[in-house]
């Protein structure tokens, strides 16, 4: 239920993509025109944020993945590692297959201050940080004991996932539709295997937990080092 509540702005945001709805076209072009005179007065600021935009791209989040999902194995979690890597290449798939169905042009402004190829529905880079952030805080929080400490590393993910967003809007890559849908699927996405995940635990007869405050396998790192 969850899933199909968190995939209902994706969807939506699909359906006025697919027709071209005026009020959504009005808004994504106002914006990045907005965005796009700012960041042509601030070529300081620009830099920033191009810098920014590539610290924390889709390549960025595969090789975290994928190192602590070797550090997961070596942990003796090999399930969990293998949630990590799986949940995070299924990401990245359905992202360029979505592109490639939808086919969105990319924002064509004045004097463009940043340049990047393919579709440009959902964000690739939005999606991406959506996926890592989230997966490294699902394989973090049994390390954490306190709720504050939870959700201190939540609030950091979410805006992580923010600044990738804006970045990408602000150097006219993106419109707005489509990082909003980015950063919604790649939820969805970690939402969806963590569940299935758990579903997978509570048919083993482990204890139930709730992945966004306890991790999604909790028991992987029990003082006696077993999975």
């Amino acid at each position: 239920m969850s899933v199909a509540i968190l995939a209902v702005p994706f969807v939506v945001l699909l359906v006025l993509v697919q027709t071209s709805s005026s009020p959504l076209k009005d808004l994504d072009e106002g914006v990045a025109l907005a965005l796009h005179a700012h960041a042509l007065e601030n070529p300081g600021y620009t830099t920033f944020l191009a810098i920014g935009t590539e610290v924390f791209g889709p390549w960025t989040w595969r090789v975290l993945v994928v190192l602590t999902a070797g550090w997961l194995w070596y942990r003796g979690a090999p399930r969990l590692a293998a949630w990590a890597v799986a949940t995070i290449t299924f990401g990245g798939l359905l992202n360029l297959a979505i592109k490639g169905i939808v086919d969105r042009a990319r924002p064509d402004l004045p004097q463009p201050v940043a340049w990047a190829p393919g579709a440009s529905f959902p964000s690739g880079h939005a999606m991406g940080a959506a996926l890592g952030a989230c997966i490294l805080v699902l394989i973090a929080l049994p390390f954490l004991r306190t709720l504050a400490a939870r959700l201190a590393l939540w609030g950091a993910a979410v805006a992580v996932m923010v600044f990738v967003a804006y970045t990408r809007v602000a150097l006219g890559v993106h419109w707005t539709s489509d990082v909003i849908a980015g950063v919604a699927l790649g939820v969805v996405v970690v939402v969806g295997t963590a569940a299935g995940f758990e579903a997978w635990r509570r048919g083993e007869g482990r204890r139930p937990v709730e992945p966004h405050m306890e991790g999604v396998e909790p028991d992987a790192f029990r003082e006696d080092g077993s999975g």
